[in-house]
């Protein structure tokens, strides 16, 4: 349903900044009535291909097609099949819930009894429907994301474009925000590629994309991206990080990868892991300040793809990402 080809964007040189490459050749693919996570540190590029994706932006080569029609050629084909939810609130807070639903409807032609029929449908999954008088500004975080989301399927997309759609809602506005949007996508077989940095959002979709500094470094379900680093991994915090991870290397013949002050011992199957842990504190227990068995979660392929955490704030608002 959305297919990248060979996608390069180039920054031009400013006053104060050189010409930047934001992505490189990158091709993706995301097959029709699935659910897409598009992950990456600060300035792996994500935002730029958002912006592309949704005709914000030109790209320097390359081509994307979306439900067939090439966007560069055909970008208002493309609209009338596409909904796009920003970071950045697209509602207007002064307005009603029902003033922003009708603008919306307004914008795409849509009217008369078509329009309450929409509406009672987009409404349908909400908790808005006793709230639809009030303003915007008068709800919480996440009934104003579900005025986005209800506003969004007032067109019944065929593709859902949404960008860190739960920044800033609490944990309960944010699990019942994805939990509707699973729901929708499920029930209308709507194709959806959201950018997240928020592991937890992504291990009950059908695949996850991660991207560092504009290039797909991987790109599969979340099951197989854990099994990419064994069904167990064993976690040593160090007092020498620099001194254990040589023994561990040259006693035990196992990669190591050092992040921060920890050295993670991937690439282990269940069972495996208590007889490593076992040996090592028997010969290093001195130079240990914690050691741990743990199931690899996406964060630590994250870890392991990029060799980087992913930072705790989202991007600042307005800079190439």
């Amino acid at each position: 349903m959305i297919r990248i080809d060979q996608l390069r964007h180039v920054y031009p040189a400013g006053r104060k900044q050189p010409e930047r490459t934001a992505l490189f050749d990158l091709t993706l693919d995301v097959p029709e009535g699935q659910f897409t996570i598009l992950s990456g540190p600060n300035g792996s590029g994500k935002s730029t291909l958002f912006r592309i994706l949704c005709g914000l932006a030109t790209p320097s080569r390359g081509t994307v097609t979306i439900g067939g029609f090439d966007l560069g050629l055909q970008g208002a084909e493309v609209r009338r099949i596409m909904g796009v939810v920003f970071q950045s609130p697209a509602v207007d807070k002064h307005l009603t819930v029902a003033e922003n639903i009708r603008i919306h409807a307004d914008l795409y032609g849509i009217g008369g009894p078509e329009f309450q029929a929409r509406k009672d449908d987009a409404l349908a999954w909400t908790d808005l429907k006793d709230r639809q008088a009030d303003k915007v500004e008068t709800l919480s975080g996440g009934l104003a994301r579900q005025v986005e989301l209800a506003k969004v399927m007032m067109t019944r997309p065929k593709v859902l474009l949404l960008d860190e759609p739960t920044t800033g809602l609490d944990p309960g506005s944010r699990r019942a925000f994805l939990d509707a949007l699973h729901r929708l996508q499920k029930e209308r077989g709507m194709t959806v590629l959201m950018t997240s940095h928020v592991f937890a959002e992504a291990e009950n979709v059908d695949r996850v994309a991660i991207m560092r500094e504009g290039r797909l470094l991987a790109y599969d379900s979340p099951a197989a991206l854990r099994a990419l680093i064994g069904t167990e991994m064993v976690v040593v915090r160090a007092k020498d990080p620099d001194y254990l991870g040589d023994e561990l290397r040259a006693h035990l013949g196992l990669a190591i990868r050092r992040h921060g002050d920890e050295l993670r011992l991937e690439e282990t199957e269940n069972g495996e892991g208590l007889p490593l842990l076992e040996r090592i504190l028997d010969r290093w227990r001195g130079d240990i300040l914690s050691i741990s068995i743990k199931q690899p979660d996406l964060e630590d392929v994250f870890v392991h793809v990029t060799g980087r955490a992913m930072p705790e704030q989202a991007d600042h608002p307005g800079e190439p990402r």
